[in-house]
């Protein structure tokens, strides 16, 4: 039988690490392990930046990721991760890592070749052995895709969740109708927003926890943080930021 800190998200909670102490703190130690988690917001927040971090964590952890990203390239993605001092070239050239580019320079998606893309995309991940899958980011299937096809994917991905996988989808939120991200959210385990504060006379990131499922005291939690080239993430005090 559970015992109460089990029930609350004591200790033994199974989480992923974002590989950030001061991040994880602001979602009750990371996310939790077999969990759906939304992260959206609008174009430059940090969405891609966070699930670096999230990548960079499981690995540390000794998990496998599957990345599937309308953002980047094999080697675009590599150097990123090496400009925030993540290096996962050996995890990639092990197989720890799979990236799997979804926007091909050259070549125009349409409807008629994206029709199931999203179906095919759950089969995939059911039958994949990695236990964690990314996708980064959800948006570009919005221009092909109807509202019913993305709410499946996203129940879909529920179910998979159920058999032990962990998923991170990111999106625009201004690609989606409100009552269409009001179902996502309801979907999700985990929801993460984040957004722009300024600090003085320039930008920073900032990331709200929304919720998160099987923690406490974490709804409402802000960390606001800048990346450094050749550093990384940075958090930075949210008292200086205005957003």
């Amino acid at each position: 039988m559970a015992n109460i800190s089990d029930l609350m998200g004591g200790e033994d909670r199974r989480i992923i690490s974002t590989g950030n102490s001061e991040l994880d703190k602001k979602i009750a130690d990371g996310l939790p392990l077999e969990s759906l988690t939304l992260i959206e917001g609008e174009n430059d927040t940090g969405k891609s930046v966070l699930t670096q971090q999230i990548i960079w964590g499981a690995m540390k952890q000794g998990m496998s990721v599957d990345l599937f990203t309308t953002e980047n390239t094999h080697k675009s993605f590599i150097k990123q991760m090496e400009s925030m001092s993540l290096d996962i070239s050996d995890y990639f050239s092990w197989g720890y890592l799979k990236i799997f580019p979804l926007h091909v320079v050259g070549f125009e998606w349409k409807k008629e070749e994206m029709a199931g893309i999203l179906a095919r995309l759950v089969s995939y991940i059911q039958q994949s052995k990695s236990q964690v899958i990314i996708v980064d980011s959800l948006t570009l299937f919005t221009e092909y895709a109807e509202t019913d096809s993305i709410l499946t994917f996203f129940t879909n991905c529920k179910s998979l969740v159920d058999e032990g996988k962990t998923i991170l989808v990111t999106l625009h939120t201004y690609a989606f109708e409100e009552d269409t991200l009001v179902r996502i959210r309801s979907i999700c385990d985990a929801h993460l927003n984040m957004k722009k504060a300024l600090v003085g006379s320039k930008y920073v990131m900032v990331m709200e926890v929304i919720k998160v499922r099987g923690a406490h005291k974490t709804t409402g939690n802000v960390v606001s943080f800048e990346v450094h080239p050749g550093y990384g993430m940075k958090v930075i005090p949210m008292s200086f930021a205005k957003v």
